[in-house]
């Protein structure tokens, strides 16, 4: 590679930098206002907090080796959906699919892939629900529409994926098979908390509906 070849890299590379993290702006953005119309209408704030990050090169680069792809620009572009990335905490099961479809009928927003892994866990019990969106970025010369993985979960649900993944890289993917049990049955009761939280929250809810009518 000649030096502008190297020069086109090193600027390819920076200007894709510059739209994930406008694409995490405008994400960022729109979270905001949907959170905002929410507890306006419904007196109710569904999110408890997003957290938001750009991949950063080395685990582009492990990534891609791993699946066995090229480690190009290109390559990234087309096989890796998770660059920019934007997750989303709520307090119930139910929040999830709520603030999933408001984000999915946003005119500008068009969803290229779901994965529910609530409905579907994964075999070692990570639960989570998972958006791969294009979002449009308007520059001075035209659109570029960019690709944001977007993670939605409860407290529970976030606070088993981020010790399992520590655990993951504690063992390079390759944890004694009594840990991988423990954090199943773990799993297994962060699913039986989301579902005793969510029949608590719904009977508060019914006794201030109650009380209401009363008045």
């Amino acid at each position: 590679m000649d030096s502008t070849d190297k020069f086109l890299e090193v600027d390819t590379w920076q200007t894709l930098m510059f739209l994930y993290n406008a694409a995490l702006k405008e994400v960022n953005t729109k979270i905001e206002i949907l959170n905002d119309e929410f507890l306006h209408i419904h007196n109710y704030n569904p999110i408890e907090h997003v957290k938001s990050r750009i991949k950063s090169p080395e685990s582009i680069v492990k990534k891609l080796r791993r699946h066995g792809h090229e480690v190009t620009i290109e390559s990234m572009q087309q096989h890796l959906n998770d660059i920019a990335g934007i997750r989303i905490i709520c307090s119930f099961t139910s929040d999830i699919y709520q603030i999933a479809q408001m984000i999915s009928n946003q005119s500008d927003v068009k969803v290229l892939t779901v994965k529910d892994y609530i409905a579907s866990p994964k075999p070692n019990g990570y639960k989570s629900y998972h958006l791969v969106v294009l979002i449009p970025i308007f520059l001075s010369d035209g659109r570029v529409d960019t690709k944001v993985e977007i993670q939605i979960r409860t407290i529970a649900m976030d606070f088993w994926a981020s010790l399992e993944h520590k655990i993951y890289y504690k063992f390079e993917g390759n944890a004694p098979e009594q840990i991988r049990a423990d954090l199943k049955d773990c799993a297994d009761i962060v699913e039986m908390l989301d579902e005793r939280m969510l029949n608590l929250n719904e009977m508060i809810q019914s006794y201030r509906g109650k009380a209401e009518s009363r008045t």
